[in-house]
């Protein structure tokens, strides 16, 4: 089985080695969302919805907005915030 993970503020410093660490795996599928998309709530929601586990490395504030993106009653998803 690979576990699905969304590394959210991939392009900072945390991020950066996390998903360095994890691309090595093979039992780990890094989902990557454009560039373009990355600030665009709706885009952001649905790559933490499809997500197994999502990294937050991001501002506190940043943090707590991309957390209440999860929808209602997705209880498989799980958080690890990095910041």
């Amino acid at each position: 089985m690979k576990y699905k993970v969304f590394i959210d503020g991939r392009h900072g410093t945390t991020g950066l080695k996390i998903d360095e660490r994890l691309s090595i795996r093979d039992d780990v599928e890094i989902l990557t969302i454009p560039e373009e998309q990355r600030k665009d709530p709706a885009a952001k929601a649905r790559y933490i919805n499809e997500a197994d586990v999502v990294f937050l490395c991001l501002p506190d504030a940043a943090s707590k907005e991309s957390a209440a993106l999860l929808a209602p009653g997705n209880s498989r998803t799980r958080f690890i915030d990095a910041s």
